[in-house]
Parts: C-alpha cells; sequence; structure tokens
C-alpha cells in the first residue's frame, strides 16, 4: 500500500483513559502530572465522570470512570495502545516530580535510532506511560 502523499489529519486532539478509582486517577494526572482541567462532567445515566485534562501543546486527555470497568491486560508487547508518551524538556526534572509522589521510572534509555533519551513510568492503573525528551 502506497502512503498518501498528504493527509487532512492534523494531530492527535485527545487520548482517552479510563482510571479504576476516578479520585486517585484524577489526582494522579492532574497534581503529580500536573495536567490542567478544562471540563468535569459527571454523567448520571451512565454513573460515570469524565474530565478533559489539557497539555500545553492544544491537545488533551479524557479521563474516565466507569462502574465495574474490567481491566484492560497492558503489557509493552500486547496488540492495541503499547503506551503513551508525553514530550519533556529534560527528562531528570519530571523523574524528580514523579519520585516525590512515589511514582518510579525506569532506568533512561536512549532511543538507539534519534538519539533520544526516554523512560517509562505507569499512571495509578499500571498504563504505561513515557517521557520523551526532545530539548
Amino acid at each position: 500500500m502506497t502512503p498518501p502523499t498528504d493527509t487532512p489529519l492534523l494531530g492527535i486532539h485527545h487520548v482517552a483513559v479510563i482510571g479504576a478509582d476516578y479520585a486517585r486517577s484524577k489526582a494522579f494526572y492532574t497534581q503529580v502530572l500536573g495536567l490542567r482541567v478544562l471540563d468535569e462532567n459527571y454523567r448520571a445515566a451512565r454513573d460515570s465522570w469524565k474530565l478533559d485534562l489539557a497539555l500545553p501543546d492544544g491537545s488533551q486527555l479524557e479521563l474516565f470512570s466507569f462502574p465495574d470497568a474490567p481491566p484492560r491486560p497492558s503489557r509493552p508487547e500486547a496488540q492495541g495502545l503499547r503506551h503513551l508518551a508525553f514530550r519533556v524538556a529534560a527528562l531528570e526534572p519530571m523523574i524528580a516530580r514523579l519520585a516525590a509522589a512515589g511514582v518510579v521510572c525506569e532506568p533512561i534509555r536512549t532511543d538507539e535510532y534519534t538519539g533520544r533519551r526516554f523512560t517509562f513510568f505507569a499512571d495509578p492503573d499500571e498504563l504505561p506511560l513515557e517521557l520523551y525528551e526532545i530539548g
């Protein structure tokens, strides 16, 4: 299949995450990672919360809660979404911020193709997250 020469896609608008414990996930993404709340709504018909969070580049993360949501197997090599990566200017300040909140990061690695440094950590539901240094 030949890739198109142009695409109407402009970028990623949002990524959606379902947390097992809404309050815990909200605290992690807002207080630990520092994402700004755009909107928060309780949807009574679904007994569900929806929290819209902003990243500085204009993209968003949507955090949902659903009663009795089943866990999803999530291993780095499983089919489906492998991980969510956040761009950072420098790894060390964010790693220190995470460590202060009790979040453990893997040892820093270097991408063999780009030469960029990165590390992985997990959210409260063990969703694999990455910090990718662009500085």
